[in-house]
Parts: structure tokens; C-alpha cells; sequence
């Protein structure tokens, strides 16, 4: 039967390219009672139909497909323009979105369909547009009343829904911990201690000018793979002083040397509640970008902490992505971020840039979580499953 049935599609299929529409139709017809289970038979006759001129059995066939697969993109974008060219715009949209959301982004496109969907992102946009310009009528005075924390979330949410916003989710490279709330940029309520932290920028970028100036502190690539290694979208930076490092914590070992060289710096660093985790942190780094530099999209190692920057030196055209979230370094304003969550960095400028970083824990992580994870992990190294070192960036 799936025999006769494929047969028959060939063949109404041949005749519709010959502008025997009749001959499709009733070829097309026998195909779907031989196959009653296949969508695809189903859009073939309603193409046929819609040849032929008969809207109502256009549609029928197409309801058929779609209720043999929701999914099926070209019955979706077949129904959408039916509603469209109907006045039912709600239900068009409905249908375009649908087809979007169902669309594989590796799949190929004959030059119809690709004008069909390129017609059904036009015709979304346009709705969006509109949808903005209403809301921002109805509510932009009621935002504007409301500080920007306030609606932070309200608005993101719009933006979601608009197409403006895309949602990003942690993605920890070596300890993923489960359902701690995906922030971007936290709250500086969690860190009351961050303003301690900005009072001694002068004191910090002092250290860090000298350190330079006698250019013996030892800053060397913050990226750099072994040979065989797989760089990836590290393979500019991998061994380049583009983005360089001098650490005066690593994994939890203090760099006595240049502590010692910039003894203020660490005093203010030992008052600090950083993520103490034996062999992975803390970690308190200087990390220099020099001109014209980018620092790729990339995910860090895990979301059990929170990384720190402190803007020490910041010339014009830098900044800062996480998520969908973009902010400019600005000098003596710390920021804190999950760095699970994919961020990047950019010096557009002719001057170098200079942040100090340093980690602390989530703030979503109870103590007794953190007692259970520092636990776990000398578990881990004690059986010789130790998890690779966490870098941040």
C-alpha cells in the first residue's frame, strides 16, 4: 500500500509540473486514502488544491498535514498565509511563530520556502513593532515612576517576548550545581563588602602602575593550551600577551613575590570573603587587555562561584558582555557575574586596560552548601578524580 501510495505521489507530483492540475489533484487524492498516516501526501494535495483553485479543500488538506505533524514547517507556513490572506492576523501570527520555532537551522530551503519564512519574520517583526510602540503607551510612564532594579526583570521579560532579548543559561565547563537562580550581573546587595573593595582603587592601581613600570612582574598569556591541545575560539590568544595575567592568589596559593610587591593590595584581598575553596580558590589575578583586543565568547567553570572585576585602568571603546546583559568597565566601579553564563570582552581602544579579579562564592549557595562542596571536592582529589582547576575570567 505505501508502495502504490509513493507511486501515485510521484506521479501527481509530475503532472502538477506539467500544469495537469486535475490529474494531480485526483492522483493526489488516491495517494492520501492509499497513505492516510502521511502529512507530507497531504501537502502535496493541498499544493495541488491551491493550484486548482479550491481554497476550501486547500485548507482541509492542510488542517490534514498539520494534524498528522504540528511540526511540519511548510503546512505551517501554507495555513499561516491562508489566515493572512483570510484578515485573521492573530491567527497568522500564531502560525508564523509556530513555523519559526519549528524551522531546523541546518536543513536547506528551496527559494520559495525561503521567501515564505523570510515573509514570516517580516511579518513578526512588524507585529513586534507595533506591540512595542503600544506597551511603551500604556506602561512607559509607569516604568519610568520605577527605579531600574525595580523593573529590571519586567522589562527583560518584554524583551524576551519581543524578540529584542535572548535568554542565556549557565553552562559550567567542570561543576555544574543545580538551580541557582541564572543571574548575570548580581545584585551588589549580596556584597556589602564591594564598596571596601572600590575605596582602595587608588591604592591598587598605584600597585599595579609600578608593577609595570618595572616591567619584571612576570605578566604572562592568560590563555595558553599545550600543544595538541583543542583551542578553539582560543587559537588568537592562545600563548599572546594580548590578554595577559600577573596573579597574586592562584588556586588558592598566594604569590608571595608579587605580594610582597604590592603588599596594600594584598592586605585589602586577605579582608575579603573570596571563594575558599581549597585548590580551586581563591583566586586574585591583574589582567591586562591590550589595544584592539577581544576576548571571544566562552563560558567559565562553574556557577558555585562569582566572579569579581574591579576597573583599574579603562581607556575609551571597552567593555563587557554576560548574557545579554552589556555594561562598560568603568574605573573604580566594581560589578560581580556568573561567569558560567557566556560573557565576552573587548578593548577597541589604542591603551592598554587593566581590571582586577577576584572570586568569591554565589551568594545563593548556603553555608552549609559550601562546607558540603569543599568537602566533596577533597573527596574528589583524594580518590584521584580531581576536577580541573578553575580559571575566571
Amino acid at each position: 500500500m505505501t508502495d502504490d501510495a509513493a507511486g501515485l505521489n510521484a506521479a501527481g507530483l509530475r503532472a502538477l509540473s506539467q500544469g495537469q492540475v486535475a490529474s494531480a489533484v485526483a492522483l493526489l487524492r488516491r495517494a492520501v486514502v492509499a497513505d492516510p498516516a502521511s502529512p507530507l501526501l497531504f501537502y502535496n494535495l493541498a499544493t495541488a488544491l491551491h493550484a486548482a483553485g479550491d481554497a476550501a479543500s486547500h485548507e482541509t488538506a492542510v488542517d490534514e498535514a498539520l494534524t498528522r505533524d504540528p511540526y511540519f514547517a511548510h503546512a505551517l507556513l501554507a495555513k499561516a498565509r491562508l489566515l493572512e490572506t483570510r484578515g485573521d492576523g492573530v491567527g497568522a501570527i500564531t502560525h508564523y511563530q509556530r513555523l519559526i520555532a519549528a524551522l531546523d537551522p541546518a536543513a536547506p530551503m528551496g527559494p520559495g520556502f525561503a521567501a515564505g519564512v523570510a515573509h514570516a519574520r517580516a511579518v513578526l517583526q512588524a507585529a513586534n513593532d507595533a506591540l512595542e510602540v503600544r506597551l511603551e503607551t500604556v506602561l512607559g510612564d509607569r516604568l519610568d515612576a520605577e527605579s531600574p532594579q525595580a523593573t529590571e526583570r519586567f522589562r527583560h521579560a518584554v524583551e524576551i517576548g519581543l524578540g529584542r532579548r535572548r535568554i542565556y543559561h549557565p553552562q559550567p565547563l567542570v561543576l555544574a550545581y543545580p538551580y541557582l537562580p541564572p543571574v548575570q550581573f548580581f545584585d551588589r546587595a549580596h556584597f556589602p563588602w564591594l564598596s571596601q573593595l572600590e575605596a582602595a582603587t587608588p591604592v591598587i592601581r598605584a600597585e599595579l602602575q609600578a608593577l609595570l613600570a618595572a616591567g619584571d612582574a612576570g605578566f604572562a598569556p592568560y590563555v595558553a593550551y599545550p600543544p595538541g591541545a583543542p583551542v578553539n575560539q582560543w587559537a588568537t590568544l592562545n600563548h599572546s600577551d594580548a590578554w595577559a595575567a600577573q596573579f597574586l592568589i592562584q588556586h588558592g596559593i598566594p604569590n608571595a613575590a608579587i605580594r610582597a610587591r604590592c603588599p596594600r593590595t594584598a592586605a585589602l584581598l586577605d579582608t575579603l570573603p573570596l571563594f575558599d575553596l581549597p585548590g580551586r580558590g581563591p583566586v586574585a589575578f591583574f589582567s591586562l587587555l591590550k589595544p584592539h583586543t577581544h576576548i571571544p565568547p566562552h563560558t567559565g567553570a562553574t556557577n558555585i562561584r562569582t566572579i569579581v572585576h574591579l576597573p583599574l585602568i579603562v581607556p575609551e571603546l571597552c567593555g563587557f558582555r554576560v548574557g545579554n546583559d552589556s555594561r562598560p568597565w568603568v574605573e573604580g566601579q566594581a560589578f560581580a557575574f556568573d561567569d558560567s553564563i557566556e560573557h565576552e570582552a573587548r578593548n577597541g581602544s589604542d591603551k592598554l586596560r587593566a581590571v582586577l579579579i577576584i572570586d568569591t562564592w554565589n551568594p545563593y549557595l548556603t553555608p552549609v552548601e559550601r562546607d558540603l562542596l569543599r568537602d566533596y571536592v577533597a573527596v574528589l582529589d583524594a580518590q584521584g578524580r580531581s576536577m580541573a582547576t578553575f580559571g575566571a575570567g
